[in-house]
């Protein structure tokens, strides 16, 4: 008998956590599982989702409190015979559980960061009431201690599963060759890049600040930004301060991540906060070598001095010397970047997370006959 899994999500998009759930609902085994997606508003998620046959419905929330969103969402799960429930993030988890609760559907419940959730009273005892109804998944180890520790949780209640990305096809030479010279990167140039959205958490103004460090020792190098985000003109004001114009370049929302990743001869992720960072996963899959903050999860991706380099955060001196030993000892980036490779494709696939959760789905079904 086919289960239908629904999949619950806060946020519409792009980002990490939406590359996850979009995924996730298009890589289930079709014999055995049915996905449905629902979110609470339009976005990026829905369109990837229905361009691979996710049948998607919106249901606009005014919040935790808000009843009738409670409603219609139940007569949903009637409507689609939901067997159970995928919520990721704060407002899908604790709302999806409150319905999932009433209609005795067991709900997986997905934490991917550490936004706002540990900060008011009112929502650490949203998600240590999550914790004991439904199921809950941390995507790291950081994060599930982290969430014992500021919630209050029971850490036997709470299941780590890491993301995981596709072996991606290795874009043809023809594409990179044509993206490099749309994007006016000098030839011969060496090429730093950064895929995240412009927000604080991710840091980029910590790499600016290291570039003009980088450009004494490796002259000819080139950075870029992939991603959109509410500090975008502030970034850009900051590189012009710098004299870094020429030097730097922000590409905003882009669909060819692969062709982008194939430019790079080393990815750099300088965040502040990370619950396991998709981004440089597809870095690793793609054969680059990272250079990565010591934040969240990304310890337990980056292996320090073996698949990359792992700096501390807001350092932006020490993150520029070992750009400069990476950029200067190609032997080392190499390897680095072959054993990252190894690394991602081994614990870090697609494949190994979408069995992982169908096992925990078949669990939670098992259990709630």
């Amino acid at each position: 008998m086919i289960q239908t899994i629904l999949f619950l999500s806060t946020s519409s998009g792009p980002g990490g956590a939406e590359r996850v759930i979009s995924n996730l609902a298009t890589s289930l085994d079709p014999a055995r599982y049915r996905a449905v997606l629902c979110l609470f508003r339009q976005g990026w998620i829905q369109e990837r989702s229905e361009s691979r046959g996710v049948r998607t419905h919106i249901i606009p929330t005014c919040g935790m409190t808000d009843w009738r969103w409670a409603l219609r969402f139940r007569r949903l799960l009637d409507e689609e015979h939901v067997d159970l429930i995928h919520a990721h993030e704060f407002d899908a988890n604790v709302q999806g559980a409150f319905v999932a609760a009433i209609c005795g559907i067991p709900l997986v419940a997905t934490v991917h960061g550490k936004h706002y959730f540990w900060e008011k009273c009112r929502r650490r005892l949203a998600y240590r009431w999550v914790s004991r109804q439904a199921t809950m998944v941390a995507v790291s180890e950081d994060l599930k201690q982290f969430i014992v520790e500021n919630v209050g949780a029971c850490p036997e209640r709470i299941t780590v599963l890491y993301n995981g990305v596709d072996v991606p096809m290795p874009p043809r030479q023809a594409e990179v060759d044509a993206c490099r010279k749309e994007l006016r990167l000098p030839h011969g140039d060496q090429i730093v890049g950064v895929v995240g959205n412009l927000y604080p958490v991710k840091g980029h103004q910590y790499l600016i600040e290291g570039i003009p460090a980088v450009l004494k020792k490796c002259p000819n190098t080139s950075f870029i930004f992939a991603g959109r985000g509410q500090l975008e003109k502030e970034l850009k004001d900051q590189v012009h301060r710098l004299g870094l114009d020429e030097r730097v370049h922000f590409l905003g929302l882009r669909q060819d991540i692969s062709t982008i990743l194939a430019l790079l001869d080393v990815f750099v992720l300088p965040s502040l906060s990370e619950g396991l960072s998709m981004a440089i996963l597809e870095a690793m899959m793609a054969g680059k070598p990272v250079i990565a903050t010591r934040v969240g999860g990304n310890p337990e991706i980056v292996l320090d001095g073996e698949t990359g380099f792992l700096v501390p955060p807001r350092d932006s001196q020490t993150l520029a010397d070992q750009l400069v030993t990476l950029l200067t000892n190609k032997e080392q980036a190499a390897q680095f970047a072959a054993r990252g490779k190894r690394r991602a494709e081994g614990q870090f696939s697609l494949q190994t997370m979408v069995h992982a959760y169908q096992s925990l789905y078949d669990k939670c079904l098992r259990s709630n006959p």
